[in-house]
C-alpha cells in the first residue's frame, strides 16, 4: 500500500542574499488541533507578517507552526561619532561641579557613555520592494522542505498505523472465533440463567421471556464484530488517502474503542474479555500515533 500521509512535526530552513543582507528561514511544526502559525521576524520585516501567514495557510491545514526569519547586514553598520554639543554640555557640567564637589573626575569612557554623547548613524533602511520577491522565494522553498520532512514522518507512522490496524483485525478475527461465541455454549449459559430466573418466586412466564431475551442479547458480539471490521475497513481506506486525514483517522479511533467497550461489556467468557482488553490496549496504541497526522 502507498501511502502519503503527512506528519505534523517537521523541520525545514532556507537562505538567500539580498545585495550585502543573507536571509535565514527557519520553519518548525509540532501537533495541534488546528493551524496555529506564530512568527518571528527580524526588524524591518513586519510589513510582511500577513503574506507570509496567508503563504503558510495555503500549503499547511493542521500543526502549530512556527516561522523565523533572520539576516545578517554586512558592511553596513551605522557610523559613529562624537554629539560635540552633547559633549561640551557634560564637560562644562564637569567643571562646574569641580569646584564645588571634592571628586575624581570622569573617565573619557565614563563621558562617551553618557546618553547622547556618541551618535550612531542609522543605516539605510531596507528596500521591501526589491526584497519582497527574494523574501517570499526564500519562503517558499523552507515550505518545500518542510512539506518533505512531514511526509517523510509520515511515512514512517503510516507503517507504524497499518500494523497497528492489522492487529486490531487479528484480534477482532479471535474474538469472533472463540469458542465462548458458539451458539452451544451461548444456549447452555443462557438455560443455566433461565433456570436461576425460575428460582426466583412469582416470576411470570412474561418476565421469564423478557429476561431470556435480554441475557440473549447481551450474549450476542456479533454487531460489534460487525462495526469493528467496517471501522477496520474504513480505516485501511483512510491510510492509503493523500491528504489530511487525521481528524478522520481520531474519530474512527474513538469508534473502536466505543465497540471494544461494548464487547468488553458482553462478553460471557474470561478468554474473550482479555481478547477484548488486548483490543483496547491496540487501539489506544493507534490512537496516540493518529494524533501525529495532519
Amino acid at each position: 500500500m502507498t501511502s502519503r500521509l503527512a506528519s505534523m512535526t517537521g523541520y525545514a530552513r532556507s537562505e538567500a542574499a539580498f545585495g550585502s543582507t543573507r536571509l535565514r528561514v527557519e520553519l518548525k511544526s509540532v501537533n495541534g488541533r488546528g493551524l496555529d502559525i506564530r512568527s518571528r521576524l527580524a526588524p524591518g520585516l513586519d510589513a510582511f507578517d500577513i503574506p507570509l501567514r496567508q503563504l503558510l495557510s495555503q500549503s499547511l491545514s493542521r500543526g502549530s507552526v512556527n516561522l523565523a526569519i533572520s539576516f545578517d547586514r554586512q558592511g553596513t553598520s551605522g557610523a559613529v561619532s562624537v554629539n560635540q554639543a552633547a559633549l561640551e554640555t557634560v564637560l562644562a557640567a564637569i567643571d562646574s561641579l569641580a569646584h564645588r564637589v571634592d571628586a575624581q573626575r570622569p573617565t573619557l569612557d565614563g563621558i562617551l557613555s553618557l546618553p547622547g554623547v556618541l551618535a550612531v548613524e542609522e543605516s539605510r533602511g531596507l528596500d521591501e520592494e526589491g526584497l519582497e520577491p527574494v523574501l517570499m522565494a526564500a519562503v517558499r522553498e523552507a515550505i518545500a522542505g518542510l512539506i518533505k520532512s512531514r511526509l517523510d514522518e509520515g511515512a514512517r507512522i503510516a507503517q507504524i498505523l497499518v500494523a497497528q490496524v492489522d492487529a486490531i483485525a487479528a484480534l477482532v478475527d479471535q474474538a469472533d472465533a472463540h469458542p465462548a461465541r458458539s451458539r452451544d455454549v451461548i444456549a447452555a449459559r443462557l438455560s443455566q440463567q433461565v433456570q436461576s430466573l425460575r428460582q426466583e418466586a412469582d416470576i411470570s412466564p412474561e418476565r421469564l421471556a423478557q429476561e431470556a431475551l435480554v441475557l440473549a442479547t447481551k450474549a450476542d458480539i456479533q454487531e460489534e464484530i460487525d462495526r469493528l471490521r467496517a471501522h477496520i475497513a474504513g480505516a485501511r481506506a483512510l491510510l492509503a488517502t493523500a491528504g489530511a486525514v487525521g481528524r478522520r483517522l481520531d474519530f474512527l479511533a474513538q469508534e473502536f474503542n466505543r465497540e471494544a467497550n461494548t464487547l468488553c461489556s458482553k462478553s460471557n467468557a474470561v478468554e474473550l474479555t482479555a481478547i477484548g482488553l488486548d483490543l483496547k490496549a491496540a487501539i489506544d496504541q493507534l490512537r496516540e500515533q493518529v494524533q501525529n497526522i495532519e
